[in-house]
């Protein structure tokens, strides 16, 4: 994947895991792609050591992914802030 296609993805994924977990964040777009990007190698990565595979495209198991770990990544944000 490209920069650009990660940089879509990482929106994509970034708002997927800011609907799933709402709440106050601070923060706006930029924050929201950040998210989604670390959260699609966070996922990518837990997705390889379980067997799932990697994050490597737009299909369904990498948004998959993508979303997981960036809910876990908010989740440790939230946590970390609080």
């Amino acid at each position: 994947m490209g920069i650009l296609s990660w940089l879509v993805l990482g929106l994509i994924v970034g708002a997927l895991g800011k609907w799933i977990m709402p709440g106050k964040d601070p923060g706006g777009i930029l924050v929201t792609m950040v998210i989604g990007i670390a959260g699609a190698v966070v996922g990518g990565f837990i997705g390889s050591l379980l067997g799932l595979g990697a994050v490597s495209g737009f299909d369904l198991r990498s948004l998959a992914l993508a979303t997981g770990g960036a809910v876990l990544l908010l989740w440790g944000y939230r946590k970390m802030k609080t």
